[in-house]
Order: C-alpha cells, then sequence, then structure tokens
C-alpha cells in the first residue's frame, strides 16, 4: 500500500503502510505540500523517527510499550498482524483511519481510530479485546505519536489548590519524563497539556507538539526519547494492577487523545484544541454569573439572599446561582452532603421563592450539587455504609469530612439520578454547579481498584441528566480547578478554574489553563475587594480587568459594596456583554511580552480583536516595551482605541486619547507605545478592521 496523508488547516499526518504488522507514523507536523505517496517512498526509507501505531518490541521498539498485560501462568508478546485497513480522507479537509490487528498466539485484537478533524486537531483511541478463553489482565494501553528530534524542550504544569497550571520546562533528553495522577479526578497538578517543542519556543513562535488525554479519572502523560533516536508523546488513562480484566470477548477502549501541532507557537496549537471543543459542543451567550458563596456562604438567610439578588440584577448579572447550604442538615461543610432534599427548616416555603424572585429580575437560576460524594454525618450515609466507595471492612481516610459514593453501584447511581433529576424538574433550574471536592483515596468497586468505573458512572449520570433536561447547563467544579480536561467538557457546560478569586494569581492561572479552554468555558469571577485566600487587596478595576476574558461572573457580597463600586462594576460588566461576540469566538492571542513584570493577551477574529495589557508588578525599565499586538491581519488597517475605564494613575500616550488608524503589520511588527501603568492595572483595548 502507499503511504496514506492526512492533513488540514497546514497540519499534516503520514502513515506508512508498509508490512503485514501495524501501520507506522511516520511524520506528524507540517503540511507536506500536496507531495503524492510513491514519491515519498525514498525518504520513508531514511527517516529515524517513524513510530509503530501502538509502540511494541515486535515493531523494534524498545521504549515504554503501548500496550501491557498478563495472563496467569504464560506471556506472550505482541506482534499484531493487520487484518483491516480504512481510509476517509480528503487532502486539505481532515479524514478517518480505522485499522484492525491481532494477534491470534497472544489472544488478543485490536481497533484503532485516528482523526484528523478539519482545524488539524488528531484524536486517537485504542479498543483492545481479548479473544482467548482465559482473562487478560490490561496493564496499560496508551496513544502516541512521534515527535522529531529537534523537539528538545518540554513544559507541562503542576499546581495546588487555588494555585493551578504553574508552568515547568525542562531539557527533553533520553529517557522518560512521566506525568502520573492517582487523584481518582484530574487533580490541581494535574499537566492538562504535556508539550514538546524547538528550544525557546513561546506563544507565537518555535514549532511545538502537545497531547491531552480527554479523561477525568487517573491518568498519564508521558514524553519518551530513545538512545536510538526516536522520541514521542504519549497518554491514556492510568490503570490500577487488576481494575481491567477481560474475559473472552470483552473490550477496553482508551479515552480519547488529543494531538495537536503547531509551526508557530503555543497559541496556534491551542487554537486547534480551542476549536475543537466549540465545534464539538456550540453553546448559547454565556450569561453573566453571580455565586453567592464568598457573599454568603452558609447563610441562608433569604432577606439577604432576596437583597443580592437584586443587586446583581441592577449591575447586569444574568445568573443567580445558589451554592452551597440549601439541603438538610447543611449548616457548615461536616454534615449533611448526599441527602439531597431541600432544608425545610432554613427554606420553609422551599426554593421557590428565591427562584421565583430571581426569575422576575430577569436572571437565570442555578443550584449547587457535589452529588458523588456523602459525609458520614448524613441521611444517606447512615442508611447505607455500604454505598461508600472502598471496602466495607475498612473506611477510606477521610478528606474534608467527605467519603466518595460508589456512583457504579446501581442502587447509589439511581438515588443520585432521581435526586437530580427531580430537583431540576421542580425548580426548572437552568444551571447546575457540579462540585468534587476530594481526591479519592483507597477506591475500591466489587474487590477491584474502582476508579475507572467511577468515572464512566460519572459520565453516565451527566449524559442521562443532560438527556432528560436538554437545556441544562452545567459547571464542572472540583475543588476549583481539578477536573478540567476534555472527558468532562465534553459534558458539562464551562469549568471553575479556580476556587481563587485573587486577579493577581488568576492571570497567571487563566492563562496557563487557557491552552487547553476556551475564553467562554472557562469561569472567571470579580471577587470580593479582600480575598479571603491570599489576603491580597486588589482594585475593582484589577478584579473586573481580569474576568472580562473569561465567561464573566462575580462572587462578591455585593449588598455590602458602595454605590461607586456597584456602578464601576456596572460599566464593566456592560463592557463585557459588547465584547463577548469576539471575547467568546476569537481565537486567544498571547504576545511573547519581553517585560516579564506585565501581560499582554487578547482575543481576535478577522475584523475585530480585544487585547488586555495588564501590569503585575512594578517594572525595572523605566520605559515599557511596546505592545506589539499579535493576531492581526498585516495588510490590514484598523482602528485602535481603548475601551473601557483608563486605569487609575496611569501615564497614556498619545494614541489613547483618540482613536487611531494603523495597519496590521505596524500593530504587530512596531507595536503601540505603552503607557506607564501601575501594579495591578489593566488597559482593555480594541481594534476594528476598517480598510485593506
Amino acid at each position: 500500500m502507499s503511504p496514506v496523508i492526512l492533513s488540514a488547516a497546514g497540519t499534516a499526518l503520514l502513515l506508512d503502510t508498509g508490512g503485514q504488522g501495524l501501520p507506522r507514523v511516520r511524520h506528524f507536523g507540517a503540511d507536506l505540500g500536496g507531495v503524492a505517496g510513491p514519491d515519498l517512498l525514498p525518504v520513508l526509507a531514511s527517516t529515524t523517527s517513524a513510530l509503530p501505531l501502538l509502540p511494541a518490541q515486535g515493531d523494534n521498539w524498545y521504549g515504554r510499550p503501548g500496550l501491557s498485560g498478563t495472563r496467569t501462568g504464560e506471556h506472550w508478546p505482541v506482534r499484531w498482524t493487520l487484518d483491516r485497513f480504512d481510509v476517509d480522507a480528503t487532502p486539505g479537509a481532515g479524514g478517518t483511519v480505522s485499522i484492525a490487528a491481532s494477534d491470534e498466539r497472544a489472544g488478543l485484537a485490536l481497533v484503532s481510530e485516528l482523526v484528523m478533524d478539519a482545524g488539524g486537531l488528531v484524536t486517537l483511541r485504542h479498543t483492545v479485546t481479548n479473544t482467548a478463553a482465559t482473562p487478560y489482565r490490561l496493564a496499560e494501553l496508551v496513544c502516541a505519536l512521534p515527535v522529531p528530534a529537534r523537539a528538545g524542550e518540554l513544559l507541562d504544569f503542576t499546581g495546588r489548590w487555588a494555585l493551578e497550571k504553574v508552568p515547568q520546562r525542562r531539557a527533553f533528553g533520553h529517557g522518560v519524563w512521566s506525568r502520573e495522577n492517582r487523584r481518582g479526578r484530574t487533580g490541581h497538578d494535574a499537566t492538562g497539556l504535556l508539550v514538546a517543542g524547538t528550544g525557546g519556543f513561546g506563544f507565537g513562535a518555535g514549532e511545538v507538539w502537545a497531547v491531552h488525554a480527554g479523561w477525568s479519572g487517573d491518568h498519564v502523560h508521558y514524553a519518551e526519547r530513545l538512545q536510538e533516536g526516536p522520541a514521542l508523546l504519549a497518554a491514556g488513562e492510568l490503570l490500577e494492577p487488576g481494575e481491567i480484566t477481560l474475559a473472552q470477548g470483552e473490550s477496553y477502549r482508551t479515552p480519547p487523545v488529543y494531538f495537536t501541532w503547531s509551526g508557530s507557537g503555543l497559541d496556534e496549537a491551542s487554537a486547534r484544541l480551542h476549536e475543537h471543543l466549540r465545534a464539538a459542543r456550540p453553546l448559547p451567550v454565556r450569561p453573566v454569573t453571580l455565586n453567592n458563596w464568598e457573599a454568603t456562604y452558609f447563610d441562608h438567610g433569604l432577606d439577604r439572599l432576596l437583597e443580592l439578588a437584586d443587586k446583581a440584577a441592577a449591575a447586569g448579572i444574568e445568573r443567580f446561582v445558589l451554592d452551597d447550604g440549601w439541603f438538610r442538615h447543611r449548616r457548615h461543610d461536616r454534615a449533611g452532603l448526599g441527602d439531597w432534599y431541600v432544608d425545610d427548616g432554613v427554606w420553609p416555603g422551599g426554593l421557590h421563592p428565591l427562584a421565583d424572585h430571581v426569575r422576575k429580575l430577569g436572571m437565570q437560576f442555578g443550584l449547587w450539587f457535589e452529588p458523588e460524594m456523602v459525609n458520614p454525618d448524613s441521611d444517606l450515609a447512615r442508611a447505607h455504609p455500604d454505598w461508600i466507595l472502598g471496602r466495607s471492612e475498612r473506611v477510606p481516610p477521610p478528606q474534608r469530612n467527605q467519603q466518595t459514593l460508589d456512583l457504579a453501584r446501581p442502587e447509589a447511581y439511581d438515588y443520585l439520578l432521581e435526586r437530580l433529576d427531580t430537583l431540576v424538574g421542580e425548580y426548572a433550574l437552568d444551571y447546575i454547579k457540579w462540585d468534587h471536592n476530594r481526591d479519592i483515596a483507597e477506591p475500591v468497586h466489587d474487590g477491584v481498584a474502582g476508579v475507572h468505573a467511577q468515572t464512566e458512572a460519572t459520565y453516565r449520570l451527566l449524559d442521562e441528566l443532560r438527556r432528560r433536561h436538554p437545556g441544562l447547563e452545567i459547571e464542572s467544579c472540583s475543588s476549583g480547578g481539578a477536573r478540567v480536561d476534555l472527558g468532562i467538557l465534553a459534558r458539562t457546560d464551562r469549568v471553575w478554574t479556580s476556587d481563587s478569586n485573587d486577579a493577581l494569581d488568576r492571570q497567571a492561572i487563566q492563562r496557563w489553563t487557557g491552552l487547553l479552554v476556551p475564553p467562554d468555558r472557562m469561569g472567571a469571577h470579580v471577587g470580593a475587594p479582600h480575598d479571603h485566600i491570599t489576603g491580597r487587596s486588589l482594585a475593582l478595576a484589577f478584579r473586573a480587568g481580569t474576568a472580562l476574558f473569561g465567561h464573566m461572573g462575580v462572587e462578591w457580597d455585593l449588598t455590602s459594596a458602595s454605590e461607586s463600586d456597584l456602578e464601576e462594576l456596572a460599566t464593566w460588566i456592560a463592557l463585557h456583554k459588547r465584547l463577548r461576540p469576539v471575547l467568546h469566538t476569537g481565537r486567544v492571542v498571547r504576545a511573547d511580552h519581553p517585560d516579564p513584570s506585565s501581560l499582554l493577551h487578547g482575543v481576535v477574529l478577522p475584523e475585530r480583536g480585544v487585547y488586555g495589557y495588564v501590569q503585575l508588578t512594578s517594572r525595572v525599565e523605566s520605559a515599557p516595551a511596546p505592545l506589539r499586538l499579535p493576531g492581526l491581519d498585516p495588510a490590514a488597517v484598523y482602528e485602535v482605541r481603548v475601551a473601557g475605564p483608563v486605569p487609575k494613575g496611569a501615564a497614556m500616550p498619545e494614541w489613547a486619547a483618540s482613536p487611531v488608524r494603523l495597519p496590521g503589520s505596524a500593530l504587530s511588527q512596531l507595536g503601540l507605545p505603552a503607557p506607564a501603568l501601575r501594579p495591578t492595572s489593566v488597559l482593555v483595548i480594541e481594534v476594528e478592521r476598517v480598510a485593506s
């Protein structure tokens, strides 16, 4: 067979189909320019970066195998025979490759599905089936693609509660760099993306390759380079021993693993992921949201909440979400989880008085749940201790006064579905904030490791609830950003990026989370003047200017705000609504700005763009570096103007006094003279195409 090329949006993937085994991936990167398959054969013969679609020693791959498992009493290394190879592809528009292979002696069959979408993003999945009479204990099955020798640097991310997505860079040397997660959820320290690139790559420069596992349970991402030359990026589910045992005829399918490439830095690689998610799950206009948690905590006095709703509506807020504390026994975080009935001692008329008032004000109404968790001090735990995920003889160690419900247990699943379905229906909920506030320790389901079954059951519960209530929107919150992945985003409408509303920390958290998640699905709230986590006090303009560039919301007791603050907040919300068509549909760009004390980022469409120039700390240089605006058409002319309030104390350049018109080439190459801003300030700049 001739080589097979998938190509789209400047990306190409080349499969060498010669031989009896699995095809080899010879190239994943820049479009090859329409070269004919037979003309590539001499080149393929000398390429050292070829990688079997599922690496194994039988294909002369001596690194970490893509598939590993055991049978009792025997071990047969897998050597695949190709049974079927189907291609449906259009040059420049992507396509699909489906491959079936088997090894009769090893007792295994394989189906591999490889898809390149119109944006150049590659999705890969494998399905392995046990064809033998004896059980097959699967240890690992990952998806991998090669990267070339010039990819000499790695970027991944770590973090903690309230400070997610902290970048770390290192050389890509020989051996394996593995990021493994065993928290039962994606994790605050999860890398999200594992990136390989040419030395010094940035947002707009360098060649990069990246991988992401679309899975919300335990997972692994790794990069490996062998002494012989080949290197790869790989990802998949991380399985515990014995977690997946396949009887004859049973199969295991990997979660989808996403691969993205860019020849011009991180922004292009990120854009492919954003476009894929937006195309897979188109969303309506993202309403500005108020969440009451940091305003009232467990104080659910109706009068106070009604006043908060009045203030919210007056400021232009479009959705009101009632957070933790509305259900039975929930006067603190040590009791009540699992008792999903409205507490009639706090809410004698149910939630209707609040929900009706919110809707009369023109806002949507949402409610907080933490369905997967239970407090030991709850009616549910006392009635059904056997529903706790773990060994019945030994309760797992507590965390946050919580245990995990075994959702793979049908009775627990049915209880949660009935409660959620009933409450969504009774209150016609527009929105659920779905929380998950602890790592899962010692998960055991039916005697085996239980994270896989738990994650699958959570997905089924989300899918069924949305099937019953098609208009319902769901936010994935997991003590902030501990469940941010494309598996959960296939079923939810946004993620809560972090429990920290400190705008200074949020600038970095949103910047790096945004490599994977587009702004329209990234919750970003205006917090209180004094942040309750960091203790830092920040001006409203900086807090609002930070939240402006995500799915904007408010988490602040507006009943305590001054009239001038409420007016200023309303101004920022009105600005967000005006700019929302760009912010929530455009392409995210981030400048490789030379001054580490400031950031320059934006969102652009062909006709319009919005940028934020952020002064984080004090400058070393007396004069700020010019603002070179990325993402613009160099041949077009743009009108440039300041949008929104001018930061207090700013020394503004001449161009900011009135709109100016400049070509995109000048704006991106020379840049605009930058204002001199005080630390923790944001200037919003708007550009509009006027001529070419």
